[in-house]
């Protein structure tokens, strides 16, 4: 068994991509499973994740690695798998042996229910979302509901603000600011940037401080490789023009990737999220949506659904989009906790509802007899 000690010769060159004093209690942990070695294992950061290897980085060069099959085996068991940002352990062999129980998980969930895993051990999320038709302030808040109770701290970078309007762009940023603010609460910052401008890196400066690691999030084409880039101050993703009828983007960046940055922060650069499903609770949609949360015991009834009860101080002051959008996650988080029996059932529901208002139509038609 093995001594946190035996790593400590890696700790100042690990902080280049990340690493702190607050992981030295995984690390000992992580070690303390390892009793088959004989060589003291290294530290890593994983950079990408392939579906046989992963790419590692330990502070001094990029290199691959295969993943134990115990280790993939015991992630899948907890359901969850290796991301992007994890700390692990890697042998003499290039075989990622252990991965630190990381401090920060963020995961989405497939259409399926199953999980996703995003990125691991980040700081502060950049929530990306351009001026242009990219812009929803209904998947902004997916987004906010995603890192709801993951101790990320999210920040709203709104892009392109050079690109729409640009004799009037600070009137029309400020515009789409205000709005955003009545809906996600003062709390969290929101920045309008020229994502290709070498400023954009003073803008972010409070979150890009030395050993920390930013993710970004958004859709295809909001701008999120194009201000990784810009960061980097060098070309480290590929980017492409967003389509013209619609603004979106085509898929570009295509795996998460962590890139180290000039000022000594890293970032994480993600591919775009067009259907997003935050994996949460009821407490963490609660504190997403605090203000209905704040609001509910002002209703009239105890059991407000705040749908069409009279007296309902929620639906009198929060926004209808904003409402809908909560009653939608709610929906999505009560078939996420449903048994598959439950499912059926509902699905039944759904179809003989079907069938009923269909033989309804026809006998109002005068087609029941033909």
């Amino acid at each position: 068994m093995f001594a946190i000690e035996a790593l400590s010769d890696s700790f100042e060159r690990l902080h280049s991509i990340g690493w702190h004093a607050g992981l030295h209690d995984a690390a000992s942990a992580a070690l303390a499973e390892l009793d088959d070695l004989e060589t003291a294992p290294r530290l890593a950061r994983v950079v990408t994740v392939h579906r046989e290897t992963v790419q590692l980085h330990d502070g001094e060069c990029e290199f691959a690695a295969r993943v134990r099959p115990r280790l993939r085996h015991a992630l899948d068991e907890q359901g969850t798998a290796l991301a992007v940002g994890d700390w692990v352990l890697v042998d003499a062999d290039a075989w990622t042996r252990a991965r630190l129980a990381p401090q920060t998980h963020l995961v989405r969930r497939d259409a399926d229910g199953r999980r996703h895993p995003l990125a691991s051990n980040v700081d502060t999320a950049l929530l990306v979302m351009g001026l242009d038709l990219d812009f929803s302030a209904r998947r902004l808040e997916r987004f906010l509901t995603l890192l709801a109770g993951s101790g990320v701290r999210p920040v709203v970078v709104l892009t392109k603000a050079d690109l729409v309007a640009p004799a009037a762009s600070e009137a029309l940023a400020a515009d789409e600011i205000d709005a955003l603010r009545a809906r996600v609460g003062p709390d969290v910052p929101l920045l309008a940037v020229n994502g290709t401008s070498p400023e954009v890196a003073q803008q972010l400066a409070p979150w890009l401080e030395a050993g920390r690691t930013v993710v970004l999030l958004g859709s295809s084409g909001a701008g999120k490789s194009t201000l990784t880039n810009t960061l980097a101050g060098r070309a480290v993703q590929v980017t492409q023009q967003v389509r013209e009828h619609d603004h979106r983007g085509q898929h570009t960046t295509t795996a998460r990737v962590l890139h180290r940055l000039p000022c000594g922060a890293c970032v994480i650069d993600t591919p775009g999220l067009r259907a997003l499903r935050p994996d949460i609770d009821a407490d963490g949609l609660a504190e997403s949506f605090g203000d209905i949360e704040r609001l509910a015991p002002r209703c009239r009834f105890r059991d407000c659904r705040h749908q069409g009860e009279p007296g309902c101080a929620v639906r009198e002051s929060v926004h209808e989009d904003r409402l809908r959008n909560f009653h939608k996650l709610q929906r999505e988080l009560q078939r996420d906790t449903m048994t598959a029996l439950e499912k059926r059932e509902l699905v039944a529901g759904w179809k003989a509802r079907t069938r009923s208002v269909r033989a309804y139509m026809k006998t109002k038609r005068g087609e029941g007899d033909r």
